[in-house]
């Protein structure tokens, strides 16, 4: 007689551990967290040690993007890239030499007249000290104090001299990163149309698209910024120059290459800290002329905000200046200064490229809005 076949019961016949025993995939697990906890602290290892490697790239990148249309251009004309990149960076090279250049001739004068004064600046504070405070300090009793203490000067000395060694292993190190990033950068630029059909080999047609259209934010965004700041620190060094050179100032030249460079490329405060140099120069020349440099300083800036900037930077770089300010924060605790310097192009390069994605809505009449109907974006009316 045929017995019949009966389906197992998974309540049943499943595998149960034992009273009291370990579930069977128990270990299996604990093997399982345990490699991926060490593949975690791994790969938080290797990217805190490669943190500066990856910050040198993507400062480079953001160069090579501020490049890209003067090398396309000559490009377009029969250069080959890496030619006109290799002119790209002479034309920069220069440009940042000179402004060294006029900067530590500038420094090296200052100082060196500091120091053939320095006698009578000590002789006059001298004086001052003694009828203000009713003190009897003098020359000779200064050389004694100093004959007397001259272990401790020597040993402020040596502290200085170990300062100064440690400076200059920094500045080798400036060296060898600016050198880096100079590298990366050309390599970025001469090989751009290699790099992107690299990258969007590895990618789907729709998605080739979305980076490729990123791509050309970017190129734009940061190139517009970059070029506009430019301009701006020209017309900003002439006007400089112009008038101080009429007041006859030393160095009018270093001076306005210095206010048109730091006013442009320092965010936020570069208008007041280079206006600064001028003005503490011109006091060594009359203190009257350092009020006039003030003034001037003052009314360009508003000139500039109000005139030459919404002209040259309408159809470049639009991001709010509370963003701007909040991304050069972020860019400075980052990067530190070349942070601070890529921090806007690079946010208004996201926000480009995001707002195309966001949808914008006709904006309802409330009187918190305060917008006017012309002002209405979403207005079709406009």
């Amino acid at each position: 007689m045929a017995t019949r076949e009966q389906t197992p019961d998974p309540a049943v016949d499943s595998p149960r551990p034992r009273a009291g025993g370990m579930p069977r995939w128990l270990p299996r697990a604990v093997v399982l967290v345990l490699v991926l906890v060490g593949l975690f602290q791994l790969l938080s290892w290797a990217f805190l040690q490669l943190t500066g490697f990856l910050a040198t790239l993507l400062v480079s990148f953001v160069i090579s993007l501020a490049m890209e249309p003067a090398v396309d251009r000559m490009a377009a004309r029969g250069m080959r890239r890496g030619l006109a990149t290799f002119l790209v960076f002479l034309v920069t090279f220069v440009v940042g030499a000179g402004f060294v250049a006029a900067m530590v001739t500038l420094l090296v004068d200052q100082v060196g007249q500091v120091a053939s004064q320095l006698p009578h600046l000590l002789r006059e504070t001298l004086d001052w000290c003694n009828s203000t405070f009713g003190t009897h300090f003098s020359m000779d009793k200064l050389q004694q104090a100093l004959i007397d203490n001259a272990g401790s000067v020597e040993a402020w000395a040596q502290k200085a001299a170990n300062n100064i060694w440690g400076v200059s292993s920094s500045l080798l190190g400036g060296v060898f990163q600016l050198f880096t990033i100079a590298l990366f950068t050309f390599y970025f630029t001469a090989d751009g149309p290699r790099l992107r059909r690299a990258v969007c080999s590895v990618l789907p047609p729709h998605r080739q698209q979305e980076v490729l259209r990123a791509w050309e934010v970017g190129i734009e965004k940061t190139g517009g910024y970059l070029y506009s700041r430019a301009l701006l620190a020209l017309f900003s060094a002439v006007a400089h120059f112009a008038v101080l050179a009429l007041l006859g100032i030393p160095y009018a030249a270093a001076l306005a290459i210095w206010v048109g460079v730091v006013s442009q490329f320092v965010p936020t405060i570069g208008t007041y800290l280079a206006g600064a140099l001028p003005i503490l120069v011109a006091l060594t020349v009359n203190p009257w002329y350092a009020l006039w440099i003030l003034a001037f300083v003052i009314v360009y800036q508003q000139v500039e905000n109000y005139l030459l900037q919404p002209r040259i930077t309408a159809r470049t770089v639009e991001i709010h200046p509370a963003i701007a300010f909040g991304s050069v924060i972020v860019g400075a605790a980052l990067l530190g200064a070349v942070g601070a310097l890529i921090a806007i192009p690079v946010t208004a390069t996201a926000t480009a490229f995001a707002g195309s994605y966001i949808r914008r809505y006709e904006l309802v009449d409330h009187a918190r809005v305060g917008l006017n109907k012309k002002e209405d974006p979403g207005n079709p009316d406009k």
